[in-house]
């Protein structure tokens, strides 16, 4: 928690004013049949937190993608917005094509793997003007996309980040959302490693400790070794 000046009257002194932790932990989308809705994301492998019903009408079912720390809530009785009216909620995956390929696997339809050619094209129709079929060259982080719709045609998107700009992330809270995350941060680490290896002409003895920097920085967008 960091503090702030807050603003102040003329001559009023300025005091310092935390900043609270503002977390967003869940996102209500709208559907027309909770049930439909309800297996559609448990056949993807999302964690089912719970499913409330009121004496009032009110349903309240939440469910979490994995590795995820934000939820989804929907039901009856929580919002006005038309079913199905949810567009481009992200996704962050560290490897689109796999990602892409367990959803297929869990019945979801996902679009071909997609990077835009002009700002802004993820957002538009499937097949769309400015989408190149294709992960980005050398699958630049941020760059890649695929998407899918849930039964009401809320839409999903995809987009696969291996590494983010400066700043994003606190280096001193550093964590991996799941272990295909770890994993993959792995193995950029072992191949940024070898090299390094290559550029020393020696063998690094202590190459958990390399990759251990790599990989922190890597994740905060920060400086990586050399």
């Amino acid at each position: 928690m960091s503090t702030t000046e807050a603003p102040s009257g003329a001559g009023a002194p300025a005091e310092p004013v935390e900043n609270v932790d503002l977390k967003l932990e869940v996102v209500v989308i709208p559907v027309s049949d909770v049930d439909r809705a309800k297996a559609f994301y448990e056949r993807l492998g999302w964690r089912l937190d719970a499913d409330f019903s009121f004496d009032n009408g009110v349903r309240v079912v939440q469910l979490t993608p994995p590795g995820s720390p934000a939820s989804i809530q929907f039901g009856t009785g929580m919002t006005s917005a038309a079913p199905g009216s949810a567009e481009n909620l992200y996704l962050i995956v560290s490897d689109i094509e796999a990602a892409r390929a367990e959803l297929v696997a869990r019945g979801a339809e996902v679009g071909e793997v997609f990077h835009p050619e002009a700002p802004g094209a993820q957002f538009q129709p499937a097949g769309a003007s400015g989408q190149v079929s294709g992960p980005a060259p050398d699958h630049r982080t941020y760059s890649s996309f695929a998407t899918f719709n849930d039964p009401d045609g809320n839409r999903w998107l995809l987009q696969e980040i291996t590494s983010r700009l400066p700043g994003r992330v606190d280096a001193s809270e550093t964590t991996f959302a799941s272990s295909s995350d770890l994993a993959g941060a792995m193995r950029r680490a072992e191949a940024a490693h070898a090299e390094h290896e290559r550029r020393t002409g020696q063998a690094d003895a202590d190459w958990p400790q390399w990759y251990a920097t790599y990989m922190v920085a890597e994740r905060a967008g920060a400086e990586l070794p050399m």
